[in-house]
C-alpha cells in the first residue's frame, strides 16, 4: 500500500483550517512520505475532563494532583504543556440540571485561556444538543466544538455557524457516512473549511487499526480531489486508549511494567500511529505523551 502511496498523484490538498494563530491541515502528503509533498504537522490537543476532574484516568490524575479542585489553576497548568489546542470536556452526566454551572464554569475560565481551545459535550445525543449550544453562548472567541453526529447535527449546527465556529463531525468509522454527514452540514450553511473530520477509533488493541485504515482512505479520497473529504482528521486517542483495560489496571504481571509508564507508552503508540494514517490533530490526556509526541515530529 505505501509502494502505491508514493507515486500517488495529488490532485487536491488538504484544506486549511485556521484558529488563531494554528493552521490545521494543508498538506499534500502522508508523513512517512514527507518528502514527496508538504506533510503538515500533526497539532496535538490536551484534554481535560473539565467538569469533573476525577472522572480523568487515575495516571493523569496523579500530574494534576496538586490543581485538581481548583480548575483556573488546572487549565494554567494544562497551557504550560508544549500542547497547541486546550480540551474542555464538559463531563457533566445526563442531569440537565448542571448545563447551567458547566456555563458558568466555561465563562470563568475563559479570561484564563490564552491558547487554541476546544470544548466538548458528554457524548450522549439528548443532552450534547442542548449543552453545546448553550456553552456556545457564553463564548467570546472562535472555538472548536466537538461534535456533531447523525443524531444531533440538526441541533448544534445553527449555533456553530452563528458563532463561526469549527465543527467536529463524528461518524462511526465509515468513509461513506462522513462524506454524508458532510454533506447534510455544508447544506445547513457550515462552512466545508470549518469542518474537522472525526471517523472514530478504538483503543490500541481494540480496533486501532481498522480506525487507521479508514483515517487513510479518507485522505486517499481527499488527495483524488473529493471535495467532501478533504478535511482534516482529528482523532480522540488518548481517551480511547486509557480506558483500556492495559492500560488502568495494575493487575497483570510485572513483565507489563509500571501501569503509570505502561499507560503513557500505549497513548505515545496509539498516537504516533495515528499520526502517520493523516491524522492533522491528535488529542490526548496525559501530559507526559506531550513532550514525546512533540519531539519526534
Amino acid at each position: 500500500m505505501h509502494a502505491e502511496m508514493s507515486s500517488f498523484d495529488i490532485k487536491l490538498p488538504v484544506r486549511k483550517v485556521c484558529i488563531n494563530d494554528l493552521t490545521i491541515g494543508g498538506d499534500t502528503s502522508f508523513h512517512y512520505l514527507s518528502e514527496n509533498g508538504n506533510s503538515s504537522k500533526t497539532l496535538y490537543a490536551l484534554e481535560l475532563d473539565i467538569f469533573n476532574p476525577k472522572e480523568m484516568s487515575l495516571t493523569v490524575q496523579k500530574v494534576f494532583s496538586d490543581v485538581l479542585n481548583n480548575p483556573v489553576e488546572l487549565i494554567k497548568k494544562a497551557q504550560d504543556t508544549p500542547c497547541d489546542i486546550l480540551g474542555l470536556k464538559f463531563n457533566i452526566g445526563e442531569n440537565e440540571e448542571n448545563i447551567e454551572p458547566a456555563k458558568e464554569l466555561l465563562k470563568s475560565l475563559l479570561p484564563h485561556i490564552a491558547k487554541p481551545l476546544m470544548i466538548r459535550g458528554i457524548n450522549k445525543p439528548y443532552i450534547d444538543t442542548i449543552l453545546l449550544p448553550e456553552l456556545m453562548s457564553v463564548l467570546d472567541r472562535e472555538i472548536i466544538v466537538a461534535f456533531a453526529e447523525e443524531k444531533t447535527y440538526k441541533k448544534i449546527v445553527p449555533s456553530v455557524v452563528k458563532g463561526n465556529h469549527i465543527l467536529v463531525i463524528r461518524t462511526p468509522i465509515d468513509i461513506n457516512l462522513a462524506k454524508e454527514m458532510n454533506i447534510l452540514t455544508t447544506e445547513m450553511g457550515l462552512n466545508p473549511n470549518k469542518i474537522l473530520i472525526d471517523p472514530d477509533m478504538g483503543g490500541l488493541g481494540y480496533g486501532l487499526e481498522y480506525g487507521y485504515s479508514i483515517m487513510e482512505r479518507i485522505k486517499l479520497a481527499g488527495f483524488e480531489g473529493d471535495r467532501m473529504l478533504n478535511m482534516p482528521i482529528i482523532a480522540f486517542v488518548g481517551e480511547e486508549t486509557l480506558k483500556t483495560k492495559e492500560a488502568k489496571s495494575n493487575t497483570f504481571s510485572k513483565s507489563w511494567g509500571e501501569l503509570d509508564m505502561r499507560a503513557v507508552m500505549f497513548e505515545i503508540t496509539a498516537s504516533s500511529a495515528i499520526s502517520a494514517a493523516g491524522a492533522n490533530i491528535v488529542v490526548v490526556n496525559h501530559p507526559t505523551s506531550l513532550k514525546t509526541l512533540k519531539g519526534v515530529q
